[in-house]
């Protein structure tokens, strides 16, 4: 496993080296790798799919503009999901000062792997019922939360991103859980 990650990030760095030189193809594959990554973090945080579409194209397009300066403490992933999550707080603050930007109903509901009309009806409600339990908890929870699940995020890398101790990522998760469990 430690070669496997080692290899990874190996080359993330060739493709940074790559990519601060112009090489258009090294962009290419860094979006090609870390594209859905960023998409399911973001769609994980907003509830929106579209606004995330947005965050990931923002991401990119600041990861260009700013290139020369990009400079990998960590991993290239951690650093992009980093970036990911600092422009949905800005969605989400901005959200707040603008009320009925989202209506939950316009939240997509993916039910691909539905069997028929039943299976999409019960799993609508128990998805909305999710939703608005989620959103019962506070905001840090609910983003440590969706980091782990979704975001497939270590709480080492979540507590990065929010700027905390590791034991109060787990411990903002626990109680997220916790909390969830009550109310579910």
């Amino acid at each position: 496993f430690c070669l496997v990650g080692k290899a990874w990030m190996v080359e993330d760095k060739l493709l940074i080296w790559k990519f601060k030189r112009g090489s258009s193809d090294a962009l290419c594959r860094i979006y090609g790798k870390y594209g859905d990554y960023l998409l399911t973090v973001s769609t994980a945080l907003l509830k929106d799919i579209h606004t995330a579409e947005d965050v990931v194209h923002d991401v990119f397009c600041k990861f260009i503009e700013n290139r020369e300066k990009v400079k990998l403490a960590g991993s290239l992933k951690s650093f992009l999901g980093t970036c990911a999550v600092n422009l949905c707080r800005d969605k989400l603050r901005a959200r707040k000062t603008n009320p009925g930007e989202l209506d939950e109903s316009a939240v997509d509901v993916k039910t691909s792997n539905m069997n028929g009309p039943e299976d999409n009806a019960i799993f609508g409600e128990e998805a909305v019922k999710l939703r608005r339990a989620i959103g019962e908890l506070s905001y840090e929870q609910q983003e440590v939360i969706m980091l782990y699940v979704r975001g497939d995020m270590k709480f080492r890398e979540i507590a990065g991103v929010q700027g905390v101790s590791i034991n109060t990522a787990k411990s903002r998760y626990r109680y997220g859980l916790d909390k969830l469990r009550k109310l579910l």
